[in-house]
């Protein structure tokens, strides 16, 4: 590398762009990488916001409706007439398959046989697996939005490392001293993990605020598997 080039490296920036457009190409590689991880992760957040807002909406309203049924068959009937929502397919699957042990047993008046110990395990194996498919559901785009957090400011650092060895370099080929000689290089090194952090804070913020979230619905799911369960208890069908 000339001695020319490695002089118009080290100019003096008059703004951040400058600092920016002027930067080196492994500079420009890692600010474009991060630019791309800040649309994915404003992408997920958008996307995640919008999932978690409409299932918090589908769980108020089916909350509602099991307060105001009576009996299983009951709510049943107004589950049915509700949006397909996280809550619903938990109940769903735990009424099919108790329908299937016991058919026509959700007849109104009908006289059936309480379910075995065995088959009241089995239920609740199978509300969990159906949990358990729902909270993978909800989680999905979380892990990437991980990734984001923890190897935006990896990246970053990168960037700076590599525009630090750069300046190094530069000093030993003008063979100047001056803190005006290494200041351009290592301004334009910092940029890197300025933004590297500006990509990543948000990301984690709003990954613990999803990961929150998850459990909320989680931890309702459960509750609700477990009310499922003591509803029949209460009505003689267990």
């Amino acid at each position: 590398m000339t001695q020319p080039i490695l002089l118009a490296q080290l100019r003096l920036p008059s703004s951040p762009i400058d600092m920016i457009l002027g930067g080196t190409l492994p500079t420009k590689i890692v600010l474009v990488v991060l630019v791309l991880f800040s649309l994915v992760s404003v992408w997920i957040m958008w996307a995640k916001a919008r999932q978690f807002r409409k299932v918090r909406r589908l769980g108020d309203e089916f909350i509602s409706a099991m307060e105001r049924a009576q009996r299983l068959e009951d709510a049943y009937k107004a589950i049915l007439s509700l949006p397909d929502s996280p809550y619903g397919r938990v109940f769903r699957q735990g009424i099919n398959f108790f329908s299937e042990l016991r058919p026509g047993g959700l007849r109104e008046g009908a006289q059936v046989q309480g379910l075995s110990a065995a088959q009241l395990e089995v239920l609740r194996l199978v509300l969990e697996k159906e949990e358990a498919e729902e909270r993978d559901e909800l989680a999905r785009g979380l892990t990437w939005l991980a990734v984001v957090a923890s190897v935006s400011p990896l990246l970053g650092l990168l960037g700076t490392v590599i525009g630090v060895m750069n300046a190094f370099l530069g000093i030993t080929a003008t063979g100047s001293t001056n803190i005006g000689a290494v200041a351009p290089g290592v301004a334009e090194a910092l940029t890197t993990t300025v933004a590297g952090l500006f990509v990543a804070i948000p990301a984690v913020i709003a990954y613990n605020h999803f990961v929150s979230r998850l459990n909320l619905v989680s931890n309702e799911l459960e509750g609700f598997s477990s009310e499922f369960i003591g509803t029949l208890a209460r009505e003689g069908r267990v």
